[in-house]
């Protein structure tokens, strides 16, 4: 797989209004300080990668984004428009869909049911009402095609596909329910080579449908395959954000892994780091 040429990158970077802003966002959890003043936009069309380690402060900011914690200070636009969520649900009408890593599916269910999740159309009325079983199936059959998984049947337990193919059924539950923002959190990190291909493939396709993408990784092979631009995040501060094109692989480890503080610890270790 060749990063630049296996997947299709937009016309990010581009000059379309951002979608989302996240302007000088800090939360702080009583003494802590979990976010120090970041900023984060995200256009249509775009895959905007947020990169870090463990304890960066990825996860406290995509929550700060979709609605579980409200920030302690700092704006956030959605279409140009000040927000204040007070839920996940109030970010979710907004249009802002979050698939965690732990997906939210029930294993025994069947993929349609996994699908609507308490969303299910209905016929009839009264004590006649109930779930439009046949369209319920031909939607989730069509949206899973239209993203390169053919299911054996939709009745088909979740359990029994792939990571990948879970992670895909989530994504395609969030568009296929209005989501404008689609925020992934490490959607390849438990994944093997060709599952993460797929995931890949995936964020590629619902790139082309105009929506924006906020990619969590830590993984900066899998973010350059399918970013636009990266953000890098260190102790709940940005270091930086760059353009496709503008930052060599080894430079976003580098930033990752601390830039300077790690430069100098290699210095003191010999260069065994």
């Amino acid at each position: 797989m060749t990063e630049d040429t296996k997947f299709h990158h937009g016309d990010a970077p581009n000059n379309a209004a951002p979608i989302v802003e996240m302007k000088d966002i800090e939360k702080h959890f009583g003494n802590i300080i979990a976010l120090a003043g970041v900023s984060f936009d995200v256009k249509p069309g775009e895959c905007h990668c947020l990169l870090g380690d463990n304890g960066a402060g990825k996860s406290t900011f995509i929550k700060t984004m979709s609605g579980v914690h409200k920030p302690t200070h700092g704006e956030i636009l959605f279409e140009g428009k000040t927000m204040d969520f007070s839920s996940p649900r109030d970010a979710m009408e907004a249009g802002i869909a979050t698939v965690f890593q732990d997906l939210a599916m029930i294993p025994l269910m069947s993929v349609t049911r996994n699908f609507f999740m308490g969303r299910e159309p209905t016929i009839g009325r009264g004590p006649l009402k109930r779930m439009d079983v046949a369209r319920m199936n031909e939607i989730t059959m069509t949206e899973m095609r239209q993203m390169g998984i053919n299911l054996r049947a939709p009745d088909q337990a979740v359990g029994t596909l792939s990571g990948g193919e879970r992670q895909t059924v989530a994504i395609a539950r969030a568009v296929h329910f209005g989501a404008k923002i689609l925020i992934l959190d490490e959607p390849t990190s438990a994944l093997g080579v060709r599952q993460t291909s797929n995931v890949l493939a995936t964020i590629d396709k619902v790139r082309k449908q105009g929506i924006g993408v906020v990619f969590i990784s830590h993984n900066v092979r899998h973010a350059l395959a399918v970013g636009d631009r990266f953000t890098v995040l260190n102790r709940g501060k940005t270091l930086g954000t760059a353009q496709r094109g503008e930052i060599s692989p080894e430079q976003l480890q580098d930033l990752m892994a601390g830039g300077q503080e790690m430069a100098q610890l290699e210095g003191s270790l010999g260069g065994t780091v």
